[in-house]
């Protein structure tokens, strides 16, 4: 699989086959993803990666707390800005229809959207749960490299036959997670994610978010103009 194939048939995997991933391909995926850049070589990320009972016991813990949801222990970090300004507003709105139209959950049916959002904190039935973590005291650049970190972890993956999804979602138990994990005052965990064999049967790997096309958001300086264009 060349980087190209990897890019196109990523996706938000949100369900997995009971199927182990053996550590060796984990540390394969790991030892790729640490050559990702990062600005002055910072490498500011962290990870933790769990499976088997160390998984199921902080699964467990959260599971019981449902009716919790949507906020949790409330997030460490806004996810989205506040207004969402447009077109990113009608984007993320037209992502989570297509989702709960592809699981046939309708918009008024708010338990069923509330048991989905959980799948978040199940791993989606993955087999491997990843942490990424960042020192509080980075700032946005820092940011982006941990981005750029998780972007090549994911695309190694897919390179071994495996999916992922990347799930800010996590931060909304951000207490628990910092327990268990054992993690330090001064660290902040980013994201989690899902690692495994992706179900490909199931409903919702079958569709796929729409995107932007390139001269959408995209300007072309000094190249020959094409066909019904002028040179800009």
């Amino acid at each position: 699989m060349n980087v190209t194939e990897a890019v196109r048939s990523r996706l938000s995997c949100r369900a997995f086959l009971d199927k182990p991933v053996p550590e060796e391909i984990v540390r394969e995926i790991i030892d790729a993803a640490r050559f990702a850049p990062s600005g002055g070589n910072l490498q500011p990320w962290h990870l933790h990666v769990l499976t088997g009972e160390p998984l199921a016991d902080l699964l467990g813990r959260i599971a019981p707390r449902f009716d919790l949801l949507p906020k949790g222990e409330g997030a460490e970090y806004q996810i989205y800005p506040h207004p969402l300004a447009e077109p990113y507003h009608a984007r993320r709105f037209k992502c989570g229809a297509d989702l709960y139209a592809a699981l046939g959950i309708p918009r008024e049916d708010k338990p069923g959207r509330y048991r989905q959002f959980a799948r978040n904190f199940a791993f989606f039935g993955a087999p491997v749960g990843l942490f990424v973590s960042i020192d509080k005291s980075m700032g946005p650049p820092q940011w982006s490299d941990v981005g750029m970190f998780v972007q090549t972890l994911m695309l190694v993956a897919r390179d071994h036959g495996l999916h992922t999804c990347a799930q800010e979602a996590w931060t909304f138990w951000h207490k628990t997670l910092n327990e268990r994990l054992d993690l330090p005052e001064d660290r902040l965990v980013f994201c989690g994610i899902a690692l495994g064999y992706g179900d490909m049967d199931a409903p919702v790997n079958g569709w796929r978010t729409e995107r932007a096309e390139v001269d959408d958001f995209t300007a072309f300086h000094g190249f020959q103009p094409r066909t019904g264009q002028s040179p800009t």
